[in-house]
């Protein structure tokens, strides 16, 4: 490798030596001059080119979520950027720490309004208002520092996206001045302070009925929350980003509607790398319930409830020195409560869900351990968030608070291109299996071996199911014609199956998983029963 003379040069070349072996993207005009660069260096940096520009942002946000590492996409500004931007958007809701490379029409024209190609307006200040941190290169002479802030800002403090914007005049502008070494030296974070881990630890050796609520941000502590939940007896709740942080079977991690039903005994919360919005807020609390909460993010801690005792820290420093101050509590009493509220609600799921469920544990049942399921906006995938098991970090990827409705198939696409070593399943619906179905000619080419479950209602059933249940019935715009989608699968060169029950399911499952080919199977279904007693529960506490 010679030292990089430009700024597209000085760009490949940061994102190789930080560890970013793979550029999900789409070229186009403003960025050729990138492009060109990048030739010569795909032996280190290779690009995974998709059909849309929702496509590459969306597949490095699940590389970022299967393996926990900074992964990039580059787009053209304009229209190319803003088909990213849902993307961008989930990726900031969900804590994935992507870069974003985005083009840009030529500096000196730059909110003139001339009309050039791809020209919006103040484009930058759209990046910013989605990722935590984004900045626009001018000359050579900048490109050193902004791109080192870039990284830094990826690897350090809450994992969220970061944004580059790049004019097309200034990717071939040479370097001034010395460029730094290239891997970015990160700054330790702030140690957590030890006075307030101590009063942590007395508040838990006082609780009685204590519940731990984990979020993304303890993604990779699962053996210290783990370790904390059984010393200490807490109830261990995940609802979305924090699945398979302590395993399924543990006696008592916990879903969401079981910790609904436990919430007004609850009496100590402490949550850990999580808003704590979908239960303090909409729950509700009052006096007689205490919170703790450990995130590093200072802006969290107390927005969207009171904290009686708020650090700001990472969750993998504060966790190893709370550990060695809490007393360890069987607390059978609570031990045997959450028990009891597990056995219910299975009965409940049972009951009122047997349609989803049986689907949802004919995947469980073929899919390993360790493969990694995806969710998506759809009956199944409700029902997913607290009745699929899950057994290690980083195998349940979900949209997380920002709910994007198709995201679903491309995110996938990069789990399963950044895992290969662990097969994975992804499900839809069939009105958000065609927002990004057609990244399937993606999968094909790149030979990318994602297995995807598409239910079919000819309907966006979640509409469908709200406007029944609280409009009376009066049907709009929720009717859809959906695709013979086993033949569109076949039509890209994937393989294209279809289920009827759930036991067909497990078989056509039981075959996919072992294709080296992207496999598709269809499961017809009718109208599935509600989900929403589960997902919206009302506020207990504080009423």
């Amino acid at each position: 490798m010679n030292a990089p003379s430009n700024v597209a040069e000085l760009t490949i070349e940061t994102l190789i030596a930080n560890g970013i072996d793979q550029l999900y993207c789409l070229p186009g005009v403003q960025n050729d001059h990138f492009f060109d660069a990048l030739y010569d260096r795909t032996d280190a940096l290779k690009p995974i080119q998709s059909r849309h520009e929702q496509g590459a942002a969306y597949m490095a946000l699940g590389a970022a979520l299967a393996t926990g590492k900074m992964q990039a996409f580059c787009v053209v500004p304009g229209p190319g950027f803003l088909n990213a931007a849902a993307a961008l958007s989930t990726a900031y809701a969900v804590n994935a720490p992507v870069m974003a490379i985005v083009g840009q029409i030529p500096l000196p024209a730059v909110g003139k309004g001339h009309g050039l190609l791809h020209e919006i307006p103040d484009q930058l200040s759209i990046i910013q208002g989605l990722t935590k941190h984004a900045a626009q290169i001018t000359s050579g002479a900048d490109a050193d520092q902004v791109l080192s802030n870039a990284m830094i800002q990826l690897q350090t403090g809450r994992p969220q996206p970061v944004g580059v914007e790049i004019p097309v005049n200034v990717w071939r502008s040479p370097l001034e001045g010395d460029v730094s070494a290239l891997e970015i030296a990160v700054p330790k974070e702030t140690p957590p302070d030890e006075d307030a881990i101590k009063h942590a630890a007395a508040m838990i050796n006082a609780a009685s009925a204590p519940m731990i609520v984990v979020g993304g941000g303890a993604m990779n502590s699962s053996a210290e929350v783990t370790q904390l939940t059984d010393t200490i007896s807490a109830a261990s709740l995940a609802f979305r980003n924090g699945q398979g942080i302590v395993s399924h079977e543990n006696d008592l991690r916990i879903g969401m509607p079981v910790a609904h039903d436990l919430w007004k005994e609850t009496d100590l919360v402490i949550g850990l790398g999580t808003r704590l919005q979908s239960q303090v807020q909409a729950w509700g609390t009052d006096d007689d319930q205490k919170i703790i909460h450990i995130d590093i993010d200072p802006t969290q801690l107390g927005r969207s409830a009171k904290t009686d005792l708020a650090i700001c820290a990472d969750v993998e420093d504060a966790l190893p020195l709370l550990l060695a101050e809490v007393e360890s509590n069987q607390r059978q009493d609570w031990r045997d409560r959450i028990a009891a509220s597990k056995a219910k609600m299975a009965k409940a799921y049972a009951q009122h869900l047997s349609p989803q469920l049986g689907c949802l544990n004919a995947i469980r049942m073929e899919l390993p351990r360790e493969g990694i399921f995806v969710d998506e906006l759809t009956q199944c995938g409700y029902v997913s968030r607290f009745a699929f098991p899950t057994y290690a970090p980083r195998t349940f990827i979900s949209t997380g608070y920002q709910g994007t409705l198709g995201y679903g198939i491309a995110t996938a696409l990069g789990v399963a291109h950044a895992r290969r070593d662990v097969p994975v399943v992804a499900i839809a619906g069939d009105g958000g299996a065609l927002f990004t179905l057609s990244e399937l000619a993606t999968a094909v080419h790149h030979k990318i071996p994602l297995t995807t479950v598409i239910f079919n209602d000819n309907a966006f059933g979640n509409v469908r199911r709200l406007q029944k249940d609280n409009y009376d019935s009066r049907f709009i715009a929720s009717d859809l014609t959906s695709p013979d989608f086993v033949k569109l699968a076949e039509g890209f060169g994937a393989i294209g199956m279809r289920a009827t029950t759930p036991d067909e399911l497990r078989i056509k499952l039981r075959e996919a998983i072992k294709s080296p080919e992207p496999v598709v199977i269809e499961v017809p279904v009718s109208e599935l029963p509600s989900p929403w007693d589960f997902v919206l529960m009302p506020k207990l506490r504080g009423v």
